[in-house]
């Protein structure tokens, strides 16, 4: 089977993700019909998903005369066109004759009309880039509820996090300490004309000045080294495990931070859940590359009675579900995907899993609670909820946060890192 044009792939991929599809799930299935897309044709999804809302208000500035609307296949190929002039390197005329192709490709009467609104942007865009700042949502590119979010937890920061959220993340690496130094490992990258900088913190965290196919990275596959955000990263100082512990790593996939728990601390007793059979077995897999283990339960972390054997834990990593709205550089699509009711009922989820988990720890011992949002209800509110209902817990000292604050917020983009939110619960001895 021969694959289709890239931009017709990209535009069925955006079509995917609309009909409520995540984008991983949007890209397996264009590779399931035979379709894989290129990382050109991943780069046009993405910035497509990225600047939606201004890009369906130039769409509809474009269209100046009344009548019906372009079928659903040309309507998607139209906002991949758009992304592409707006934000990609792609010379004009390429842009404009490549998508006026596709579009005649999947409906040939809409060439004209796809040709036409292309090029009158060309013609327009001053005027028409400057219209886009009357409205909320096309100037920030996210759905208005989540910006009156950000508005509302961090005053004057929304535009920012929007901006943060509108880039493409870099590329982070953690490197298996027990097999090499930080430093020794950026020799070898740099050998092979992949630049990357070490930063104060985390340790052995490296950002790549250009991202890079995975499988190019020396001793990927054996380990040793793995991709992962350093915010993420942070989280071994976050748990404070100490070597021999008994650890319970919940919501355990896709394994990021299970092994690097596994890499950092010797003898450990980890235990790691996902209730997902998929996920779980993703979670096998990066353990087994990382060469670390962990006694994986395949269970609803909410179900104890199913899973517990009674003897509690030193530490407790409730990695929790949330509304990812600190990934959202890296997943766009969530920005299509969450809506406003969404927070609530993921402060339920969160609120039920503290309290089912929390019981088992030993006496002195410390739950770390982490998501990858930036919103109040699922952090600091959901905390400061928990405490009120516990007697035993008390807030404890994050070693890594200036001052030992028992919580650390990272907004999106600050230090080059994802938004991500640690707490530090102790039950009392």
């Amino acid at each position: 089977m021969n694959p289709e044009p890239i931009r017709i792939q990209a535009a069925r991929t955006l079509l995917g993700v609309g009909r409520g599809q995540s984008l991983d799930t949007a890209l397996a299935q264009q590779m399931e019909a035979g379709h894989p897309q290129s990382s050109f044709g991943r780069a046009l999804v993405y910035a497509a998903l990225r600047h939606a809302w201004s890009g369906n208000a130039l769409a509809r500035r474009l269209r100046t005369t009344a009548g019906r609307a372009p079928k659903p296949e040309i309507a998607a190929l139209l906002q991949i066109a758009l992304a592409e002039l707006r934000h990609l390197d792609t010379a004009e005329h390429a842009a404009v004759n490549e998508s006026v192709a596709a579009a005649r490709a999947l409906h040939a009467a809409s060439a004209g009309f796809v040709n036409a609104l292309l090029r009158r942007y060309l013609r327009e865009r001053a005027v028409l880039e400057a219209a886009l700042l009357e409205d909320l949502e096309a100037r920030h590119d996210h759905p208005q509820w989540m910006i009156e979010r950000f508005r509302d937890d961090w005053p004057g920061q929304h535009a920012a996090i929007c901006a943060a959220g509108n880039r493409a993340a870099p590329m982070w690496l953690r490197v298996d300490a027990r097999r090499s130094s930080r430093a020794d490992y950026a020799v070898r990258l740099a050998t092979l004309g992949m630049v990357a900088h070490a930063p104060d913190a985390p340790a052995y965290a490296l950002r790549l000045e250009q991202p890079v196919a995975v499988d190019s990275l020396p001793g990927f596959d054996a380990g040793l080294v793995s991709v992962q955000d350093a915010a993420a990263q942070r989280v071994v100082e976050a748990l404070d495990a100490q070597p021999g512990q008994r650890v319970l790593d919940a919501c355990a996939a896709p394994g990021g931070k299970t092994a690097a728990l596994a890499e950092r601390v010797a003898d450990l007793d980890l235990v790691a859940i996902e209730r997902d059979p998929a996920r779980a077995k993703r979670l096998q897999e990066t353990l087994q590359r990382c060469r670390v283990d962990a006694n994986v339960i395949v269970e609803d972390a909410l179900a104890v009675t199913r899973w517990w054997d009674g003897r509690p834990f030193d530490r407790i990593l409730l990695d929790a579900p949330c509304t990812g709205t600190g990934v959202i550089r890296r997943h766009p699509d969530i920005k299509h995907l969450r809506r406003a009711t969404d927070v609530a009922a993921q402060a339920r989820q969160q609120a039920q899993l503290l309290d089912a988990l929390f019981p088992m720890l030993a006496p002195g011992g410390r739950l770390t609670y982490a998501t990858c949002s930036i919103l109040r209800a699922e952090n600091h509110d959901q905390i400061t909820a928990f405490l009120a209902r516990t007697p035993a817990a008390r807030s404890a000292a994050l070693s890594f946060v200036p001052g030992d604050a028992p919580i650390w917020q990272n907004l999106s983009g600050i230090d080059a890192a994802d938004g991500f939110f640690y707490a530090c619960l102790q039950r009392s001895a």
